[in-house]
């Protein structure tokens, strides 16, 4: 195309409303599809994730609904000084921006208590190995139970009043009672002879003749 064609074309008003609504789409098509992407990735659009610790999972439910979020309980630990059930941690954590609809994960304190394997300690253990093994295990302890027996001497463990057999498990954190031999000699055995001798005859019965 020659200046001259050029410019007998720029005389026409069709070449402008042309030429303008290039420019148009050229500018609009770009502001167009950002603005579509700022709606499609809700950008600049985010909630903060609230304080939900120590609350139930019903009511942190309830407080993240509020938000536009969701959450789910991912995994949980023991920590015995809090109610069961209630909330440990979670991720995304508190103060956090995030897109509405996110899932926040949840851990919380165990519905049941753990159970933890009592050692052996009965016929190998001192009082303190016994009683250095057990703190050592998290347990708690009662003051310790006497009875006759080698002083000092591990003779069983009771939970509650009742005696443990070997390895059987209790709530971790329990509180324990070691038996402990005082000192004094066990009661030595009686002989059956001997007790048969310290019994009074038995009087037989009397025959025909000693009737008269």
């Amino acid at each position: 195309m020659t200046f001259k064609e050029f410019f007998s074309l720029s005389k026409n008003r069709f070449f402008w409303v042309n030429v303008l609504a290039m420019a148009a789409v050229v500018v609009l098509l770009p502001l167009g599809v950002l603005k579509w992407l700022d709606n499609y990735t809700r950008h600049g659009q985010a909630v903060v994730v609230p304080a939900v610790k120590g609350l139930s999972v019903s009511a942190a439910e309830r407080q993240f609904a509020n938000r536009g979020l969701t959450c789910v309980v991912a995994d949980s630990n023991y920590v015995k000084s809090l109610p069961a059930g209630c909330i440990l941690d979670y991720t995304p954590s508190e103060g956090q921006k995030v897109k509405e609809g996110r899932v926040i994960y949840l851990t919380i304190n165990t519905l049941n208590v753990p159970l933890q394997a009592v050692p052996k300690l009965t016929e190998n253990s001192s009082m303190r190995q016994a009683q250095a093994r057990l703190l050592a295990l998290g347990f708690k302890l009662n003051e310790n139970e006497l009875i006759p027996g080698e002083k000092e001497w591990v003779y069983g463990v009771k939970y509650r009043d009742q005696l443990l057999a070997e390895d059987e498990q209790v709530p971790v954190g329990a509180t324990l009672t070691l038996v402990i031999g005082d000192g004094q000699a066990l009661p030595q055995p009686v002989d059956s002879l001997a007790v048969d001798s310290l019994k009074p005859a038995t009087p037989s019965a009397p025959t025909g003749d000693s009737w008269f």
